[in-house]
């Protein structure tokens, strides 16, 4: 009988919206509520790694499959991210569980750090030790870089300002959630103007993805930076358009996690900006 009514005194009761209470419940943690989202997420994401082989293999199904499969894992991504939001929405992220959000993401964003680490790793072992087969010089014979003081470094000053507009939303959603949002706005706009120009400056390029380790550093380090901005932005949008619902306000975890990983974003582009198109181009 005492277990019984023990087992009676931590049960939770969900409610909608914020009638969402805990009984006698002392425990600060919850129970997630069965969602199909992660399983979608995760097989769509490894058809779309698959048809992306498919497609680098000239099947000339790959990029249709391609497509469909990243459409429905950006889809799947944003649906498990708004129902994480309704579950901060009505009441379920106690200060431990948010606690415990910021841990995991932290680690998240370590590990996307390793990721950019063994990239660089790569960079400097071609670069400080020339093979003979690109004429012992770095950069190779026959490649024409980029000058960095171009659009690479104007995206430098586009993606920090964004950086800055974000930390403004972020320290600005306690005191005016109107000015937040003019803040993350202006952090979307110019994660999209960063993107543009990188697209521009892909399709100005003297040099390709096959030519060489150069092409190949490159195309890897930079592009998978620009996916991270690509992120980065969706992530922002979200945050804002959860805004005008009432989603989002100053104790939510969610964007404290959206704005470390643009600050992330932005460290990492300074390590590409340093050493990639100046250091790394000869400049």
């Amino acid at each position: 009988m005492k277990q019984s009514k023990m087992i009676k005194d931590r049960t939770i009761q969900f409610g909608s919206n914020k009638n969402f209470f805990i009984g006698t419940l002392k425990q600060p943690f919850y129970v997630p509520v069965r969602s199909v989202w992660p399983f979608v997420t995760a097989w769509s994401l490894f058809f779309t790694m698959f048809s992306a082989v498919f497609y680098m293999h000239g099947n000339r199904f790959g990029v249709c499959i391609f497509s469909t499969t990243t459409y429905v894992l950006f889809g799947s991504i944003l649906c498990w991210v708004e129902e994480l939001f309704y579950e901060m929405f009505e009441g379920r992220n106690t200060l431990i569980v948010r606690q415990n959000i910021r841990i995991g993401w932290s680690l998240f964003i370590l590990s996307e750090a390793m990721l950019f680490f063994g990239f660089f790793w790569a960079f400097f072992h071609s670069s400080l030790s020339p093979a003979m087969e690109i004429g012992f010089v770095w950069p190779p014979k026959g490649i024409e870089v980029f000058n960095p003081w171009e659009v690479p470094l104007a995206n430098t000053v586009i993606l920090l300002s964004s950086g800055a507009f974000a930390t403004w939303a972020h320290y600005m959603i306690a005191v005016s959630v109107r000015q937040a949002q003019l803040g993350l706005w202006s952090a979307i706009c110019l994660g999209a103007i960063f993107t543009l120009f990188q697209i521009a400056e892909y399709s100005s390029a003297a040099f390709a993805i096959v030519d060489g380790i150069y092409g190949s550093l490159f195309y890897m380090i930079t592009g998978f930076h620009g996916f991270h901005v690509l992120i980065g932005t969706i992530f922002l949008y979200v945050c804002v358009r959860n805004t005008y619902y009432g989603l989002l306000d100053s104790s939510s975890v969610f964007l404290d996690l959206a704005i470390w990983y643009w600050h992330f974003v932005d460290i990492i582009w300074l390590f590409v900006f340093a050493f990639i198109y100046c250091w790394g181009s000869g400049f």
